[in-house]
């Protein structure tokens, strides 16, 4: 990321012990940048002075501590992350820093170095993929209408950034992506951004229709040229001319039909169904498919002249369960919609329902995971969806997920530790043992969690799919 760039990542360690500046500094120098300060005020001189991605301080130093700093930092440099590193401090002082805003919090001493390596390039990742949404979202801001289109994650920014340049383009756009990812969506931005979007966009499913009457429609006919053919009908083609035509599940035509598809790409030329004449068309084709296309390819499905001529340029969609973050506003989105649509007072939804709508693998992307909110708003019988109103197929209790919690007669401190151990193998039940998941569900560091395995004897392990 950083280094891609040619530049090394720059942090700053600030430790009134010598020793642990000297050890950190020795075992990042060859990664990156490094400097250090012995004191919070030596730090905020260093900060007034340069410019770095990370921060790792002490919260226990002699004079102004680590929570001040880290204020003071949050405050005037906000963009810098903030690992938090102490042996000393309380409990308290570590919750309050990272209500203060600390990006992550590791003890002292530091056996495991390797360790905080993975941690500050994990910070990296964050902050290079922030940096880059930003830059993309001030490259969209102008003069790009993104409507119906919802994400934020930086493989969405990505592709609309690269629907911008190709949207004024007339070059043909084949679309690839799993069911249900929003195949449709993208050709029509892709449209509503062109020079074409004055004349019309045609979409037609070539999967739902025979041969011979996708032919039809597509070309048109003439009258009389087949049983049923009682008048000219005008095909999809001509209807789309100065326009852009939309052909989903172009993998399933036959090689027959893809054949006269080919001539007509490459000639802009059409012939209808019982016609003598070729009829002139001027069509920007944006094809789309849920398929491998160079294994259908290779198993004699479709045609390799016709793949190059549709791929010039390629869109791929990634599946809902690699852009995690986007479920959330697309709940959110879902709820709203759904809540109008049944006439009910706007719904919020459980931290246990969103928890397992985030986990799921979501097969059918958005089309799934917006059916799934409809059932939740249809059938909720409070203003709050819970998982018992989502489908059996996405939530469907197991034994095992019912760690029970007896609360009558329990002192406090006891009720407040079985509580904790029953939340702690619910998270673990519904994240199925995945540890970044279940902190990233939380809001509970991945340190502090393993910090409580460890006091509760709980192995992540026993919770995983053998």
């Amino acid at each position: 990321m950083f280094e891609s760039t040619g530049k090394k990542a720059k942090i700053l360690i600030v430790d009134d012990e010598k020793d642990t500046r000297e050890i950190f500094k020795r075992h990042l120098e060859n990664e990156y940048t490094i400097d250090t300060a012995n004191s919070a005020l030596a730090a905020i001189e260093k900060l007034e002075q340069n410019s770095y991605h990370i921060i790792l301080s002490d919260l226990v130093m002699p004079g102004e501590d680590g929570l001040s700093l880290l204020k003071k930092i949050k405050k005037n440099w906000p963009e810098i992350a903030v690992m938090v590193i102490s042996g000393k401090a309380s409990i308290e002082m570590a919750v309050e820093a990272m209500k203060l805003g600390a990006d992550e919090f590791i003890e002292k001493p530091v056996e495991d170095l390797e360790l905080l390596k993975v941690m500050i390039k994990k910070l990296l990742k964050a902050r290079w993929q922030t940096d880059e949404i930003k830059r993309l979202r001030s490259i969209l801001d102008t003069e790009f209408d993104r409507t119906h289109i919802v994400g934020n994650t930086l493989a969405i920014q990505k592709i609309m950034e690269k629907v911008k340049k190709v949207a004024p383009l007339d070059t043909t756009i084949l679309i690839t992506g799993e069911t249900g990812v929003g195949k449709e969506l993208i050709a029509d931005l892709i449209y509503r951004n062109s020079n074409r979007n004055k004349k019309k966009f045609v979409a037609v499913n070539c999967g739902s229709l025979p041969d011979s009457l996708l032919e039809s429609t597509l070309f048109g006919h003439k009258r009389g040229s087949f049983t049923g053919a009682i008048k000219d009908k005008t095909g999809y083609f001509q209807e789309a001319d100065g326009g852009t035509l939309f052909l989903d599940e172009i993998t399933e035509t036959s090689l027959e039909f893809q054949v006269k598809l080919l001539r007509s790409l490459e000639k802009g030329i059409i012939r209808q169904v019982g016609g003598e004449c070729d009829v002139s068309v001027d069509v920007r084709i944006i094809a789309a498919t849920n398929k491998n296309l160079e294994e259908e390819i290779i198993n004699g499905n479709f045609r390799e002249d016709l793949y190059y001529r549709l791929n010039v340029i390629n869109i791929n969609i990634p599946p809902l369960r690699e852009r995690i973050e986007d479920i959330k506003i697309l709940v959110n989105k879902f709820i709203s919609e759904f809540s109008n649509k049944y006439k009910k007072q706007e719904l919020k939804i459980s931290y246990a329902a969103l928890s397992i709508l985030l986990n799921q693998q979501w097969k059918g992307n958005i089309r799934e995971l917006k059916n799934t909110l409809e059932h939740a708003v249809a059938l909720a019988a409070h203003d709050t969806i819970i998982p018992e109103d989502l489908p059996e197929n996405i939530y469907k209790p197991k034994e095992s997920e019912h760690y029970t919690i007896h609360l009558p007669g329990i002192p406090y401190p006891e009720a407040k530790r079985e509580f904790e151990i029953t939340y702690i193998k619910n998270l673990l039940e519904i994240c199925q043992g995945d540890v970044t998941k279940a902190s990233r569900i939380s809001g509970i560091k991945r340190q502090n969690l393993y910090e409580k395995f460890k006091h509760y004897n709980i192995d992540p392990n026993n919770f995983r799919n053998n």
